[in-house]
């Protein structure tokens, strides 16, 4: 999982700022791209994701597989249609959601789930021992798929084929909220925070809990997933909210952001640039061990620079929401991106160095460019229109 994962978090995926567009467009500083080069990355793009699509992962990815393996996919085919306006693309991403779909098992309580062996990715207290279901897969695979579905329902053409599909698609979301909301999948910090957490029980080989209800609930039997992982199911909320309209998604998505940025805040220095903060951090007693001062996991910066990416990813896509962080928040990332020499993807459309950076090194046919190279055509597609003033 180590290797697919280092190959996911270059994926130079930028957020979907749907209807707070209008908001952040002005302060981009963005600038063209040169035409020919458009056109050769949306070839080599479209070349690459035709034929690595034939791996078919939506027939067998579970757990958080899903989330490494399927959703650069979704999310390629999802900004292809945006890039494009390739109705194939929209094809793709309903194929691959149904494949997804009709292989859900139905669980215990009711819910539906994609169970697979160690679910949450972490080996404390022996969570890769289970088998069960991904609340990161759910997050990350439903995000694009929870985002076409709000382009199927703007248009009518694509309303009147896909229209049933994607209110199924949507409904079928909401309940896999419900699922994580009454298994516990949240948890109050202090200050107002909120972080997602995994459970300490699983599936055993008759498909019944392999916990009773007691610890099931009990408080201190979960783990606080680390920043990566929280930011990419506060993306889920905020895509919930795009499209759905419902505060509740927004509040989720808020209180992560309003803890994240607390992590943050505390490393910042007088030059205006961060000390990278920390992957991961205790949110509560739940996190620590029986003696109540050791924490489950180690505390301190991530070696590999791609956790980052994520964060960063994260941070902006809520600062485009008009939640939590400021526009002086991401100057000061830029600044800290420029002194540690880590030109985050997120923050292309605001630093021009970065998007000199990005356009140098972006391969389309590569799997970080499965979304992050038709996301940025869209982009550019946006500002040869004239979108961004």
């Amino acid at each position: 999982m180590n290797a697919i994962l280092s190959l996911f978090i270059v994926t130079a995926l930028l957020p979907v700022a749907s209807a707070q567009d209008t908001r952040t467009i002005k302060e981009w500083k963005l600038a063209r791209m040169d035409e020919a080069r458009s056109k050769e990355w949306l070839a080599r793009w479209e070349k690459n994701m035709i034929n690595d699509e034939r791996n078919r992962y939506c027939d067998k990815a579970v757990g958080e597989d899903i989330a490494w393996l399927m959703t650069p996919f979704m999310d390629g085919f999802f900004y292809g249609y945006l890039a494009t306006q390739d109705t194939k693309w929209v094809d793709k991403e309903v194929d691959w959601a149904d494949c997804l779909i009709k292989r859900a098992v139905k669980e215990p309580d009711g819910y539906v789930g994609w169970p697979g062996k160690d679910p949450h990715g972490t080996q404390v207290d022996g969570l890769d021992r289970l088998f069960g279901d991904s609340m990161l897969g759910d997050a990350m695979v439903f995000r694009p798929i929870v985002l076409m579905s709000g382009e199927i329902l703007k248009s009518p053409a694509l309303r009147e084929k896909y229209g049933a599909k994607a209110e199924s698609y949507l409904k079928l979301a909401e309940q896999l909220y419900d699922k994580w909301d009454q298994r516990g999948g949240w948890r109050e910090t202090k200050d107002g925070g909120l972080i997602s957490v995994v459970g300490y029980y699983g599936l055993d080989k008759d498909g019944n809990w392999t916990a009773g209800l007691e610890a099931r609930q009990d408080p201190n039997l979960a783990f606080s997933h680390p920043d990566n992982k929280a930011n990419h199911v506060a993306r889920w909320m905020l895509a919930m909210w795009d499209v759905t309209g419902k505060g509740v998604y927004r509040e989720h998505a808020e209180k992560w952001f309003k803890l994240l940025k607390s992590r943050m805040k505390q490393k910042q220095k007088p030059d205006g640039t961060y000390e990278l903060w920390n992957y991961w951090e205790p949110a509560g007693p739940w996190d620590y061990k029986p003696d109540g001062r050791s924490t489950k996991h180690w505390v301190g910066v991530h070696p590999k620079g791609g956790y980052y990416e994520i964060d960063v990813l994260g941070i902006v896509d809520a600062y485009e929401h008009g939640l939590v962080f400021t526009q002086q928040d991401l100057d000061d990332l830029i600044t800290t991106g420029k002194a540690l020499q880590r030109p985050w993807s997120a923050l292309v459309p605001y630093c021009p160095e970065f998007q000199a950076e990005f356009e140098r090194t972006m391969k389309p046919d590569s799997w970080g460019g499965l979304a992050g190279a038709p996301f940025y055509l869209w982009r550019q597609n946006q500002l040869a229109a004239g979108g961004v003033k």
